[in-house]
């Protein structure tokens, strides 16, 4: 089986807690999980998802670095053509200006699990294609690699 990585970051504050919106985008990338392992089986694609951490020094130097989606190794705002923002953040925050993504007139602080489902097939489609091995060729010609 293929597999399609999701990776997401966020601040985790020495507590043990983060934000809402970081909150919310982890509920969306579960819940977007476990509806593309039905989607995808067909395909023979296994979405797998790693969650990471930042620590507070480290979000205090570059904000944009928390709640942040990759899948298969690319930022989502490039499966999705959004761009890359930001708007203020309370709580675990402290009043940051914390990534947000747009698609066009629309921003979203919480990443809802339809725009990862989407930018997740995007990616999946990628994977989609014919076996590279010399076994499978049925043609007599050498245009087959082995």
């Amino acid at each position: 089986m293929k597999s399609l990585p999701i990776v997401w970051q966020r601040l985790v504050n020495s507590e043990g807690q983060t934000c809402g919106r970081c909150g919310g985008t982890f509920d969306g990338v579960l819940e977007a999980v476990e509806k593309l392992k039905v989607i995808l089986r067909p395909l023979n694609i296994e979405p797998t998802v790693e969650t990471r951490e930042i620590d507070s020094d480290a979000f205090r130097a570059d904000p944009s670095q928390s709640n942040r989606i990759w899948i298969s190794g690319k930022p989502i705002e490039e499966w999705l053509g959004a761009q890359v923002a930001s708007s203020c953040c309370d709580s675990v925050c402290e009043g940051s200006d914390c990534r947000t993504i747009e698609i066009g007139n629309q921003a979203f602080e919480v990443i809802p699990s339809d725009l990862i489902i989407k930018a997740a097939l995007v990616a999946a489609s990628q994977l989609v294609g014919p076996e590279k091995s010399g076994s499978g060729c049925q043609c007599d010609t050498e245009c087959c690699p082995d």
